[in-house]
């Protein structure tokens, strides 16, 4: 073979390389099997409920009112699939909130206001099955496995919900009208359950966008430090966006 042959096929094969990998990349990345489950982080907005006596006897006399409850959250799933289009779902999210407040119409001897800080804590850990609607990808024969680019999905899930409900700051003594400083708390666990539906965006084989709403049920006795009042609503809406990780 002359050396001009020689040198047309070498350019050839160096021209075929980045062609094949840019195709095994765009129909695969798992050549030869669908994936065994996903990493997924999510972030968002938790909505609470805020429905027990004890958020109402609190947004009636401090500067508070309900949608306070509500904060910003952080959560990540891990997936593993059992089926092909179940899988069973480890999660765990975490919301909370602080706020400052005054007691509404009251002020103290310094004709100050009386203020104290709020902070709601929410910690769900669940364990959950995810049913998709629609065929989550295809085999291409033996060697290529192709996500669907839209996956939607349904589930449910039940586990443990740690929650810390404090205020500290100043306080009135309604009985005296005296101020005194003081620090109420109630934490522990709870039983949860929630309902989720969501959709998949794939990137490609390995990678996807999620977009999820999940309603969760959750309430817990209060501590001695709130004598008196019924179980805290823990409910609420969270919506979240995340990010996916195939493997």
């Amino acid at each position: 073979m002359s050396r001009l042959s020689r040198s047309a096929c070498l350019a050839a094969v160096l021209a075929a390389i980045p062609m094949a990998a840019r195709a095994q990349d765009a129909g695969a990345g798992f050549l030869f099997e669908p994936p065994l489950g996903s990493l997924t982080i999510r972030g968002g907005w938790a909505l609470a409920r805020a429905h027990s006596d004890l958020f109402s006897f609190t947004t009636s006399q401090l500067s508070l009112n309900r949608g306070d409850f509500s904060s910003p959250s952080l959560g990540a799933d891990l997936d593993f699939r059992i089926l092909p289009r179940t899988s069973v779902v480890i999660s765990a999210e975490l919301s909370g909130m602080d706020k400052k407040s005054d007691f509404r119409g009251f002020i103290d001897n310094n004709d100050l206001p009386i203020e104290q800080t709020t902070s709601f804590r929410r910690i769900p850990v669940t364990l959950g099955v995810k049913q998709y609607l629609t065929s989550t990808g295809r085999s291409i024969g033996k060697f290529a496995w192709i996500p669907t680019r839209f996956a939607p999905y349904v589930g449910v899930a039940g586990g443990m919900m740690y929650y810390r409900f404090r205020q500290s700051g100043d306080f009135i003594d309604f009985n005296t009208t005296s101020v005194f400083p003081d620090t109420y708390m109630s934490d522990g666990w709870a039983l949860t359950t929630h309902a989720m539906a969501g959709v998949d965006y794939s990137l490609g084989a390995r990678f996807a966008l999620t977009t999820e709403a999940r309603y969760l049920w959750s309430s817990a006795e209060l501590s001695n430090d709130f004598s008196g009042f019924h179980a805290l609503d823990l409910s609420g809406l969270s919506t979240t966006v995340g990010f996916s990780v195939r493997f």
